[in-house]
């Protein structure tokens, strides 16, 4: 058997998804791995399979008691427990046992528990979801992990010609993911993670070149938002030994309702868990739309600069204004650092479209930014000014020697 020594957690409400459950695990045995069963239902589970982790159990972990859920009969505080204490069962089951997979199966209340407790387990772990609700926006269930949401096509309610055919080929997919994990396909490099942008292509990529040759293996994540959000929770789970920051523009989207946001906690986790963190202002000079006729109408009404980068996307240079505002966050960000952390800034423009006589060249709007970044800043954070632009040559070999010397400030002393 292919499955033989390996295991795949099976979450899923019991109490109303029996037999489907059944179905499922069915298929999963066949292939020869064990599986582990968590309830997440509240009423009485009607299975005929052991579950090795009940549903009371669940709702302890989320800071509450099945029994006062059932008495309570509030559909919803008792999913927001339910999701709350699967994500805390999940990681306490991996540290305890371990396991090498995990799938579920739901309508979209199902959905929202399960993918809360597979958000919480690492990158690079095979999960998938059957679900209902695997069309149109489903950032909220998926969020910055790797869950494949797998569509159930008919409901997740009976075993018909439809489900079985699912359910089954869900079943063969989270086993062979499992099976295609090598241990020997890792790379034993250490990670540096870096954030680019179509603006900041050539800075990136050249930084890569010289990480790489240094013994480095570069994950790069485009900061459209999920990128961002991605690499954080990369760096959350302990696999990065330093955070190259070159592209941080989806802080301009967040604070101007462009669509690239990364949310307020966008530059905390490299600080918040000692990672080391060079910290540039790389495309901050541009908040992302979509089509021109997409951009909010107070920002055509000021008559702001835009430039279209291509026909899904309309780029809107920042003010002096937003870019004094940006500078305040980075050094606030940086304050609260606990780790090494260091500002590298680009003189002449931070991006590419920000070079001398390109369209978003605006050397007030990035003083505003910088000025901003020096009154705000501490005295014993590291900050350099480069005369040239972010692309520049020059420019990337000062990155990478600045991220290097504070990869080696990280190192406890031997």
């Amino acid at each position: 058997m292919d499955g033989v020594g390996k295991s795949v957690l099976m979450i899923g409400t019991f109490d109303t998804k029996g037999l489907e459950f059944e179905f499922l695990r069915d298929q999963i045995l066949t292939h020869g791995f064990r599986v582990l069963a968590m309830n997440v239902g509240v009423m009485e589970a009607k299975t005929r399979f052991p579950i090795q982790i009940e549903a009371d159990t669940v709702a302890r972990k989320g800071n509450s008691d099945l029994q006062q859920l059932r008495a309570d009969a509030d559909r919803g505080a008792s999913m927001k427990v339910m999701a709350a204490g699967a994500a805390v069962a999940v990681k306490d089951l991996l540290d305890a046992e371990g396991f090498d997979a995990v799938i579920g199966m739901g309508g979209t209340g199902g959905t929202s528990v399960i993918t809360s407790a597979m958000r919480s387990l690492p990158v690079g772990m095979p999960k998938i979801c059957v679900t209902t609700a695997a069309s149109g926006d489903v950032s909220m269930y998926v969020g910055a992990s790797d869950i494949i949401l797998f569509p159930a096509i008919a409901d997740v309610s009976g075993i018909n010609r439809i489900t079985r055919r699912v359910f089954t080929q869900a079943a063969g997919a989270v086993c062979g993911m499992s099976n295609c994990v090598s241990a020997s396909a890792e790379s034993d490099r250490p990670i540096v993670a870096a954030s680019m942008f179509g603006n900041t292509t050539a800075c990136v990529e050249y930084c890569s070149g010289k990480l790489s040759v240094l013994g480095f293996e570069v994950l790069v994540f485009h900061a459209t938002g999920a990128g961002g959000r991605s690499m954080e929770s990369l760096v959350c789970g302990g696999s990065v030994e330093a955070v190259l920051d070159i592209t941080t523009t989806e802080w301009a989207d967040e604070i101007c309702d462009g669509v690239f946001s990364a949310g307020p906690d966008r530059l905390s986790a490299p600080g918040r868990n000692g990672i080391p963190h060079l910290i540039v202002p790389g495309c901050v000079d541009m908040v992302n739309f979509g089509p021109v006729d997409t951009v909010p109408q107070r920002y055509v009404d000021d008559k702001r600069l835009f430039y279209e980068w291509n026909p899904s996307v309309t780029l809107m240079r920042t003010n002096e204004a937003e870019n004094r505002h940006l500078g305040r966050i980075f050094a606030e960000k940086a304050n609260a650092a606990t780790a090494p952390v260091a500002i590298l800034l680009p003189l002449r423009g931070v991006s590419l479209l920000g070079a001398e006589g390109q369209p978003f060249h605006s050397p007030e709007a990035d003083a505003a930014l910088f000025d901003a970044l020096k009154a705000t800043i501490n005295a014993e954070i590291p900050m350099v000014e480069v005369d040239c632009n972010i692309n520049d040559t020059e420019f990337c070999d000062t990155a990478v020697d600045m991220l290097m010397g504070l990869m080696n400030k990280a190192e406890p002393a031997t």
